[in-house]
């Protein structure tokens, strides 16, 4: 993955910082960080293109910011669309397959809508959660104007602060490159191993919830 967007962000330059920007933002799991430290350290006169092995656009680190702002914008406004057009029968449909229960959809979506502005931006700031956020805030029918005003000011802070990382990384990324890769394999595994711990954990207390006895007074158990 990291192999792919950096080269994919060093021949299609802002372009693809936007695209892939988008994309992160839409729910599907592109790691934005590598995508703005990157395109930060195109921007940086201390930038060896030769590590790359290959041409590389020479970028400038506001306008770096800016694609990335507006691709993450782009992608924010779909995952919203999304959430808004399938609203709740969308999570009751889709949810039992991330072995979500209604009662602990339920509770999410009323903290939502007591501190959907709050999670909004919070989230922005955020790797991973940043990119699915938007779904449950179009969910929740947040207004969209309030919804592109907290995504938008959590964006900014987030795009430039990992950018500008890369811009002062740009003179030693080949060095940055060496070490991420051994970091990047032992978190994708540690995810791994967390989401099979999850999923066996879930699939555990389900099947203790269903074999449980339903007692008498319950509604379930009337005919």
């Amino acid at each position: 993955m990291v192999h792919f967007l950096t080269h994919t962000v060093a021949a299609n330059g802002y372009l693809a910082v936007l695209l892939l920007m988008a994309v992160g933002s839409a729910c599907v799991p592109i790691p934005a960080e590598i995508v703005c430290v990157f395109g930060g350290a195109l921007a940086s006169s201390g930038f060896v293109a030769e590590a790359l092995h290959e041409p590389a656009h020479q970028l400038t680190f506001w306008a770096v910011v800016a694609a990335g702002v507006a691709g993450s914008m782009l992608g924010s406004w779909v995952a919203y669309g999304v959430g808004y057009a399938g609203g709740r029968p969308l999570i009751d449909r889709w949810g039992r397959y991330l072995l979500l229960r209604p009662h602990e959809i339920d509770r999410a979506h009323a903290w939502f809508e007591r501190r959907g502005e709050a999670a909004v931006f919070v989230a922005r700031l955020l790797p991973v959660i940043r990119g699915v956020i938007s779904l449950p805030a179009g969910v929740a029918r947040m207004p969209f104007w309030r919804f592109s005003l907290y995504s938008f000011l959590g964006q900014i802070p987030f795009v430039a602060g990992f950018t500008w990382a890369g811009y002062l990384l740009g003179q030693r990324w080949p060095l940055v490159d060496r070490y991420l890769r051994p970091i990047a394999i032992a978190l994708a595994v540690l995810l791994v191993a967390l989401v099979i711990w999850w999923v066996v954990r879930r699939r555990s207390t389900s099947e203790r919830d269903r074999d449980a006895p339903v007692p008498d007074d319950h509604p379930a158990s009337r005919p």
